[in-house]
This record gives structure tokens, C-alpha cells and sequence, in this order.
């Protein structure tokens, strides 16, 4: 059994542990992006109210720095880490689910002998990353919610589920999910792009494995662009999951019908700029933690064949028996 030779069980556990590794490193950086994205900006500037004077407002933000400091001085270095455990199920999930979708229809595209090209790892990627969305976007919706919460009313993973449920119905679960469908072209892109920078790399040379530095930089490059064509409706999304505070509740400003209500609301509050708050933490979060998960998945494969050839081992001494 050789690295391509795993089945798609086997990547989409190696997928899944490496991007959990990630996650725990740049997790910081992940809730200080969503708190940006989230920050009322110029919809809520003429109150000007702190978030440590009334904790259910977000304060406005100036910068990736800014929020990190605002964070660790109200909420302490905890702040940083709220919801890491739903953030630890929500990215094993969904990377669990991307790998195995990805290399499960990978594999029956290579079976049937049909062609491979740029376009068809898009499509390819495209196809698993509809899949995954549809599956485990509730937990992003948790995540969301808990790391925006305040400190006080912060609930546990099953309170805040519930919780959604009773307040927003089941459908509370799934607020984001077309914008989420669109953005399977992230994943698409990075991963097509991956794999045609590593054929750059190694002039198609099948056999040549990449180094470690290579990994990184290639899935780095791959990320950045990515994430700079998506970035208005990943901030689009997160604030369609994002709960305003009670006294915001019923104010036009912060009920959004879709994305595209989002993208609109945000432009006219905020001017066009408004799209890309939070995009600074968002890129370096996102590169770092894609180029990582190459990196580490390329390593935790090795380990995940030993575990396979190990298994089909003690399987057929036991057959043999």
C-alpha cells in the first residue's frame, strides 16, 4: 500500500487530524477575525459604547492589533480561546468530511479513466465541498455564536445548540448555508491551485515528494488567493450567524435576508471598505492554518498508512488462523 493508494477513509482522517492541529495554533486569530467581522463599525459609532461598559456591544475595532488587545484586556487570554472545543469538533468534522468526499470522488473520476485537468479539480473540489457544507455547517453557526457571546452568557456547545433551536427554530442551524455553498470555491480553488503548483514544482514528476518548505509555500500561495476572491461573503456569512444584542434585536441595520442583503446593509453603513473588515487576521489565519494543514497532513499521512498496513496485517494473521 503505498500514500495514494489510501482509501478515502484514511485521508479523511489524516485531513481532519492535521487540520485540527492548525486550528489549535491560529485559533487566537480566528476569533479575533470573527469579532472584527462582526463589529457594528459605523452602524453603532454615534453610541460609542465600550464592550466592558455593556458587554452585549461590540466595540469597534481599528485593527487586528486592536481587537487583540481590547480582548485580552477585558475577557484575558481565556477570550481567545472561547469556543475552541466546538472550533476543534467543527474543523475535524468538516475537514473529515471534505477528505473523504474529495478523495472519494477523486478516486471514481480516476477509476472511470476520464480526464484531468484545472477545471475538473475545481469541479472535484467543488462537488466535496457542497457535501461538507451541507453536513456540518450547524457547528459553524455554534462556533460563531460562542466566540461572539459575552464571557457572563457564555453556554456550552450542547447549551448553545439548544439554545438556537428554541430562540430560531431547527433552521437557526443552517443561517449562512448558501453563501456557504458558494463558498465551496475556496476550498476548490486552494486545492486546485495546490495541485498544480506542486506540478509546477515538480515538473509532473510523480515520484519527486515535496520538502516540507515546499509544502508550505505552495499551500500558502494557493490559500492567499482564495481567500482574497471570496473574502466579502465570508464576511457575509459570519454575520448572518451572528446574534446582535438584545437591545439590536428588532433593528432593520442587523436582520439580513441573505448575503447579497449583507454585502448591501455593509456598503451603505460602512462604503465598500466595510466588505473587507477583518480580512488581515482572516489571511494570515487562513494561510498559515492551510499551509500548515498541508504540511501536517502530508506527515500524519505516513503515520495513518503505518496504521492501515498494521490493521491489514493483524487481519489476515487472523484469517489465517
Amino acid at each position: 500500500m503505498t500514500k495514494e493508494s489510501l482509501p478515502p477513509f484514511g485521508h479523511a482522517l489524516s485531513g481532519a487530524a492535521g487540520a485540527m492541529l492548525a486550528l489549535a495554533i491560529t485559533y487566537p486569530v480566528d476569533v479575533v477575525k470573527t469579532r472584527m467581522q462582526v463589529s457594528p463599525g459605523a452602524a453603532l459609532k454615534a453610541s460609542r459604547r465600550a464592550f466592558v461598559e455593556d458587554e452585549d456591544l461590540m466595540p469597534e475595532y481599528h485593527s487586528m492589533w486592536h481587537a487583540l488587545a481590547c480582548i485580552l484586556e477585558t475577557e484575558g487570554l481565556s477570550g481567545l480561546y472561547a469556543g475552541l472545543p466546538a472550533g476543534l469538533l467543527g474543523t475535524a468534522s468538516s475537514n473529515f468530511s471534505y477528505f473523504f468526499f474529495y478523495n472519494w470522488i477523486r478516486d471514481w473520476h480516476k477509476r472511470n479513466g476520464f480526464a484531468s485537468s484545472t477545471a475538473i479539480e475545481l469541479l472535484l473540489g467543488a462537488a466535496a465541498g457542497a457535501l461538507s457544507q451541507l453536513t456540518t455547517i450547524p457547528v459553524s453557526v455554534v462556533i460563531t455564536r460562542q466566540q461572539t457571546t459575552p464571557p457572563s452568557r457564555r453556554m456550552s456547545f450542547r447549551d448553545t445548540w439548544l439554545s438556537i433551536v428554541r430562540d430560531e427554530g431547527v433552521t437557526g442551524l443552517w443561517k449562512g448555508l448558501k453563501p456557504s455553498m458558494v463558498l465551496v470555491s475556496n476550498p476548490a480553488i486552494t486545492y486546485g491551485m495546490f495541485e498544480r503548483l506542486k506540478q509546477l514544482v515538480t515538473k509532473g514528476d510523480a515520484t519527486r515528494a515535496l520538502s516540507a518548505g515546499e509544502v508550505f509555500f505552495i499551500g500558502a500561495a494557493a490559500k492567499t488567493l482564495a481567500t482574497v476572491v471570496t473574502y466579502p461573503l465570508i464576511m457575509a456569512k459570519v454575520k448572518m450567524q451572528y446574534k446582535p444584542p438584545k437591545e439590536h434585536a428588532n433593528d432593520p441595520r442587523f436582520q439580513y435576508k441573505g448575503a447579497v442583503d449583507v454585502l448591501r446593509k455593509v456598503a451603505k453603513s460602512e462604503g465598500l471598505q466595510g466588505w473587507y473588515k477583518g480580512m488581515q487576521p482572516q489571511i494570515l489565519k487562513a494561510v498559515f492554518s492551510q499551509a500548515l494543514l498541508f504540511l501536517l497532513k502530508d506527515q500524519i499521512d505516513k503515520y495513518t498508512l503505518l496504521l492501515f498496513v498494521l490493521a491489514r496485517g493483524n487481519l489476515v494473521k487472523q484469517r489465517n488462523r
